[in-house]
């Protein structure tokens, strides 16, 4: 059973996403509004794969996404509308950690939603079986903690000896 977070402010983008993952029966799926919910669902549901809007209201996706790296690393799907104008937004996911990226449907969603079901599949079921690189993660966790600086070494430092001067 594949464990899915499905995080999308649009309660009809979930309704349709939640119905194609459970025609598929080897799905768990649960679901969150924002980027806050999505990480209160982080420690409790323990998803395998979240799939994760960019653009919602209280914390968006790019924030939620680097929150998730650094709380609880899973693969991420980010699913979104922006289309070629969001191409750096694509491109900043995939550097926070995402291991996809889905554009959602223009015009009538639920009618789209046909051709977009098995490639979200596909790219969900793919997602589960990636392997994150955590210590990209934990580097950069490092980085931001001490303002971009080198962490200091654990290590004692060789202290040169220095002749009082008589």
């Amino acid at each position: 059973m594949i464990k899915l977070l499905v995080v999308d402010d649009s309660a009809l983008m979930r309704r349709l996403i939640g119905t194609v993952f459970a025609a598929q029966n080897d799905f768990d799926v649960a679901f969150a509004r924002d980027g806050a919910e999505a990480l209160e669902q982080l420690h409790s549901f323990g998803p395998d794969v979240i799939t994760l809007d960019v653009q919602m209201p209280k914390m968006d996706g790019l924030a939620c996404l680097d929150r998730i790296m650094i709380e609880r690393p899973c693969p991420v799907v980010m699913v979104s509308s922006l289309t070629e104008a969001g191409a750096d937004i694509t491109l900043e996911a995939m550097q926070l950690g995402a291991v996809d990226f889905v554009a959602k449907p223009e015009g009538a969603v639920s009618l789209a939603m046909d051709e977009l079901a098995p490639v979200l599949v596909e790219k969900v079921r793919a997602a589960a079986n990636a392997r994150l690189r955590r210590s990209l993660r934990l580097t950069e966790r490092v980085r931001r903690l001490t303002n971009g600086a080198a962490p200091a070494s654990s290590e004692p430092a060789a202290s040169a000896h220095i002749p009082a001067a008589k």
